[in-house]
């Protein structure tokens, strides 16, 4: 039993260093940002889009952070909002900590899946040639991770992001916001962070301002999302808080002359035995109702699943548990402002 023992004791400091060596080999968030950028390079056609991943090489490093945060009903507060609770509302929140990986992909994914969307953009708004995103006015609505808008924002884009997530209006700072510097001695640009409801909460819009060149949404203005055929639980809606002819308006009020908007949304598979709001990824809005908000449409509830799938396997969506051939489809719309 002693020699037993003895073996056991010697060889924990052996496992020990066998795991922070195997920690140590990991690729910082950064650098597999890179890596991906490098892979999906290969797909896109656009100077812009192209411009877009490279960037990805002066992102900085982000250490840990730590939210109060309550699980349960998935909201967060500052230090300063808890203290101004009461004490058994104070105890809901407990300090929750996130990684590195966190700053840039967050829940919702890798920031370089966008683009895909970019390049479709850059496409229809000008020629592959071209480069339509740098130094642009660019609103994207329902921004889930700052990793895309910094990345524009190096580009020298003014890149502003609405969001109604709670935990993201906390774990997200001024200090990531601001001023942006410019890759390879570029112009520097700007990133603004606005969290709330966009346009219903008259302080949001004021926050969130106009002169867009261009307005994006990448997974959010879904048809079952905003007019599902079935009726479901609500909390799987995103409710625009105006009707949805309104809110084309809306958009249309806060880009300039000629601006684009554009929709992508990546879906699951749609399924015979349930409704599944977010498999239907289709434009929520009617040509009709693009039309009488004063936009001319350049494509209309394109079915971009070959090349989405190009995009899964890139990124390597099948080595993390997706079923990239048979799950994995998307649609876009784009629309110009008269």
């Amino acid at each position: 039993m002693l020699a037993l023992a003895l073996v056991c004791a010697a060889s924990l400091p052996t496992a020990a260093a066998q795991a922070t060596a195997e920690a140590a080999a990991q690729p910082s968030p950064v650098a597999t940002l890179c890596a991906e950028a490098e892979r999906v390079e290969a797909l896109v056609e656009c100077k812009g889009t192209k411009a877009f991943l490279r960037a990805t090489r002066a992102l900085p490093e982000i250490g840990a952070r730590s939210v109060l945060y309550d699980a349960k009903t998935r909201e967060a507060v500052s230090a300063e909002e808890h203290a101004r609770l009461a004490p058994e509302e104070q105890a809901r929140f407990l300090p929750t900590s996130y990684d590195g990986e966190f700053y840039y992909s967050t829940r919702y994914g890798t920031p370089i899946a966008y683009a895909r969307a970019l390049d479709v953009v850059g496409k229809l708004a000008g020629t592959p040639a071209e480069d339509v995103l740098s130094g642009k006015r660019i609103l994207d609505f329902g921004y889930g991770g700052i990793g895309h808008l910094r990345l524009l924002a190096s580009l020298g884009c003014d890149a502003v992001g609405v969001e109604v997530d709670p935990l993201l209006r906390v774990y997200y700072g001024p200090a990531d916001q601001g001023a942006i510097p410019g890759v390879s001695g570029g112009a520097a640009g700007k990133l603004t962070l606005v969290h709330g409801h966009w346009p219903g909460d008259a302080a949001v819009k004021s926050a969130v301002g106009g002169g867009f060149d261009l307005v994006l949404s990448k997974n959010v203005l879904k048809q079952g999302y905003v007019r599902p055929s079935q009726k479901v639980d609500p909390r799987m809606l995103v409710d625009l808080g105006i009707p949805p002819e309104k809110f084309l308006a809306e958009v249309a009020g806060v880009l300039k002359p000629g601006g684009i908007f554009a929709i992508y949304n990546l879906c699951p598979a749609q399924r015979s035995d349930r409704y599944i709001p977010w498999a239907y990824g289709e434009s929520p809005f009617t040509k009709e109702e693009f039309a009488a908000a004063g936009f001319e449409l350049l494509a209309f509830d394109v079915d971009d699943r070959a090349q989405v799938q190009e995009l899964g396997w890139a990124l390597q969506w099948d080595q993390q548990g997706q079923d990239v051939e048979n799950d994995l489809f998307a649609w876009y719309t784009v629309a110009r402002r008269r």
